[in-house]
């Protein structure tokens, strides 16, 4: 019966992605409210039903009363003994069936079905994000929020359809109810109502900014903490243990005191609910007792106009706190909004469609990027890589080596210029389709935290065992995994290689993401310092490899120790962004340039990066 309710929504189910989602907050909520439009109306029949029968038996214990005081029990019993039964009946029959449909949708269709969708979505948008926005933020907050907001949008869900539904189902049956009995009634509940709203008004009006400001206080804390620990190395290396624990503490300490002035808010609201209760009860109950007296009103209807006020009272509490909860979780939907409702920096044109990669040539045109700084990155780069051509790049760092590999990885969209392969414009075309033509082995290789057989299989996932092998071997990294093992027990390619890959070495980390690489078998290559974290002995076998790898494929090879591109077909020496020299190790050795004086000050194979302006030329 509960799988029935659990599966009345898909969380999963296919939907139009948006690149520039809702800025604001409800338009933000809709989209996701969308799928359970119908289960959150019948939600509200059934919560509403259910307040309903709550007051309507509190009206019928007076009206009991009255029967009681009317006559003997043979009378009561002969007059309204059926009602009585039919009554009880439907209190054990009719309302449990109710109420179990109204706890069904809230807690097993809505609840778990509609924070699922929300993370589900939310991660997908974000994953279609470019790289530089992941620069330009803490893994660790960007995760945070993505786990945080679902929770806190089901959560505002949640007290709309239970706690708000059932405030106001209860206010409007229990006005109903003194009505009957008595409308004059309705002037101190009416009193108290605007009373309550003007307390609630206020409470809203700064739990709001307050919550949000303790939302961001937490997300600091988990910025600075996720950083101490993903940086464990260093913080270790350099002893900093204490003024990590103290740069924690700030963040600590600003997430005190800003709970402290939320809380004090919420005493404010507690203290001053409770005078306004007092207000509602005595009113009520002293109006009643004086109806009483002048023979307005029975003494069932005091005795339910009491309870009901009562009830009311308790109700009171809940629902400002449901509110105050319901506002919060709001303060938190929008700081997570500041993440998962950012528009996508980075999109495939309109007609955009998949790269025809006929033969690997690459042209480059004018291109410039300065990641909107005015300097620094790549300026005015021109050239062309024929198919099948391998191109060594040289430049000391901040040279422009790695600009120019993102943008042709289309990781940006360049300022100025543009990049054709096979003529067709990398900004023409789908990002999938341009890089599912790429393989790239980096300096910085990190991995997934998954077994060695999932890593390796990340350049292919339909690749066989005997492939994956295969490749792990022409990498030189079969022999070591074999020996692998992690502390679940698992061994060799089923070992799991830790947080971007921290149980291995540099060089092992290395020889995966080439053996990754291996099996992708991309017809265009790019090494950048792929060999950079390999021992002397394990370099030199696998430099056979590398040079069959290659073979066929149009290559572009970035490196400090000159010796592993000296037999590329091409040398372009990049210098503040520009191409300063281009041609064979032998024609640019001859010419005495900056390629030849950076290989003549070549200190054990490595680039020199002292060079002074006036070596190089400048």
């Amino acid at each position: 019966m509960l799988r029935f309710f659990e599966n009345l929504v898909d969380p999963y189910r296919s939907y139009d992605e948006s690149d520039v989602p809702p800025a604001r907050l409800w338009p933000f909520m809709r989209t996701y409210v969308e799928p359970f439009r119908a289960i959150f109306v019948f939600a509200i029949v059934f919560k509403a039903i259910v307040a309903f029968g709550d007051v309507a038996i509190v009206w019928y214990v007076g009206r009991l009363i009255d029967f009681l005081a009317q006559g003997g029990p043979t009378t009561v019993w002969a007059d309204h003994g059926k009602e009585i039964l039919i009554v009880g009946a439907v209190i054990l029959f009719v309302r449990p069936l109710f109420s179990f449909v109204d706890v069904a949708l809230l807690h097993n269709t809505i609840t778990p079905n509609f924070g699922t969708l929300i993370r589900w979505r939310s991660h997908r948008h974000v994953l279609r994000q470019p790289v530089g926005w992941f620069e330009n933020d803490f893994a660790g907050r960007i995760a945070n929020r993505i786990m945080q907001t679902p929770p806190a949008a089901g959560e505002a869900v949640f007290q709309v359809l239970d706690a708000v539904t059932f405030a106001l189902t209860t206010v409007i049956a229990a006005g109903v109810m003194f009505a009957d009995a008595d409308i004059r009634l309705l002037i101190p509940l009416g009193i108290w109502i605007v009373l309550y709203l003007m307390l609630m008004k206020w409470t809203v009006v700064r739990a709001a900014p307050a919550s949000t400001a303790s939302s961001d206080a937490r997300s600091a804390i988990t910025g600075r903490v996720v950083d101490s620990y993903t940086n464990i190395h260093s913080v270790k290396l350099f002893a900093h243990h204490d003024r990590e624990v103290d740069y924690a503490r700030g963040a600590i300490e600003d997430a005190r005191q800003a709970f402290f002035r939320e809380m004090r808010i919420i005493t404010t609201m507690d203290v001053t609910l409770t005078f306004l209760n007092g207000i509602l009860i005595v009113g009520i109950s002293a109006l009643s007792l004086y109806l009483w007296y002048i023979g307005s009103m029975t003494v069932g209807a005091v005795a339910a106009a009491t309870a009901l006020v009562l009830r009311l009272n308790n109700l009171t509490y809940w629902i400002m706190w449901a509110t105050t909860n319901l506002v919060q979780s709001l303060g938190v939907v929008m700081e997570g909004m500041e993440t998962i409702a950012q528009p996508l920096k980075l999109v495939d044109a309109e007609r955009a469609g998949p790269l025809a990669l006929t033969k690997g040539g690459i042209e480059i045109r004018d291109l410039s990027h300065h990641y909107g700084r005015g300097s620094g990155g790549i300026d005015g780069v021109t050239m062309t890589i024929r198919p099948g051509e391998k191109l060594g790049l040289v430049g000391r760092s901040g040279a422009g080596k790695s600009t120019l590999v993102k943008l042709l990885l289309r990781f940006y969209d360049a300022e100025r210029g543009s990049i054709l392969i096979d003529g067709q414009d990398v900004s023409a075309v789908t990002q999938d389709s341009l890089r599912r033509q790429m393989g790239m082995v980096q300096q910085d290789t990190a991995l997934l935290h998954r077994s060695v057989r999932e890593n390796i299989l990340y350049g292919r996932p339909e690749a066989t065992e005997a492939e994956v092998i295969e490749a792990a071997k022409r990498a030189e990294a079969h022999a070591f995994i074999a020996g692998l093992r992690d502390e679940q027990g698992n061994t060799g390619y089923d070992a799991l290689v830790g947080e971007r890959g921290v149980k291995l070495s540099g060089g092992q980390r290395q020889r995966i993401a080439l053996a990754r690489v291996i099996l992708k078998d991309a017809p265009i290559l790019i090494l950048d310092e792929a060999t950079s974290a390999l021992d002397s002995e394990v370099e030199a076998a696998i430099q056979s490899t590398l040079y069959g790898m290659m073979e066929g494929k149009t290559v572009i090879a970035i490196a400090h120790r000159l010796s592993t591109i000296a037999r590329m077909d091409r040398i372009v020496v990049l210098d503040e962004g520009r191409v300063i020299e281009d041609g064979t190790h032998e024609s640019l050795l001859e010419l005495g340039g900056i390629y030849a004086k950076l290989w003549n000050r070549q200190s054990g194979g490595f680039l020199a990066d002292d060079i002074s302006a006036e070596e190089s030329g400048e």
